[in-house]
């Protein structure tokens, strides 16, 4: 009988500690939250510039990065980054870009998601649509490691 308590206590702790890990999703502190919306607006600003290389500044400069789309996941941030420059190769075609922060939520301390909006303001068609970001933290900086984006 005591063995079976004692496997019973430790399914019922293992249990306890996956429940925690899945709801430990929080709100993100003030601080982090004003430093996603910074590199979000950096982003804008470069965008609206013409500048795909300062807009890359918002992306983790790894290998392991991924962005998502219509054509399936483009893995590595310099393959993100031609990507971005032969989907966009003018400012005609860039437009004027502005997002939309939906929700913030930190996943862990370093880690975090954001969904939002987007809507290019563009002379040949305007686009818009919706995506999800993971980011990390690294030396006290946050960096988008996924990107999901899906146009309406």
């Amino acid at each position: 009988m005591y063995v079976f308590f004692r496997i019973y206590f430790i399914k019922l702790f293992f249990l306890a500690f996956i429940l925690q890990q899945a709801t430990s999703q929080s709100k993100i502190k003030y601080k982090d939250s004003i430093q996603i919306s910074k590199v979000m607006h950096d982003q804008e600003k470069a965008w609206n510039n013409g500048d795909i290389s300062t807009f890359m500044n918002g992306y983790l400069k790894s290998k392991d990065i991924v962005f998502s789309g219509a054509s399936g996941p483009i893995y590595g941030w310099a393959n993100t980054k031609e990507r971005y420059l032969n989907t966009y190769p003018d400012k005609i075609t860039m437009g004027k870009l502005s997002f939309t922060i939906k929700k913030i939520k930190l996943i862990t301390e370093n880690t975090a998601y954001l969904i939002g909006e987007y809507y290019l303001k563009r002379s040949i068609e305007d686009s818009s649509g919706h995506f999800t970001l993971m980011w990390v933290k690294k030396n006290d900086n946050w960096f988008i490691v996924s990107d999901h984006t899906t146009s309406k």
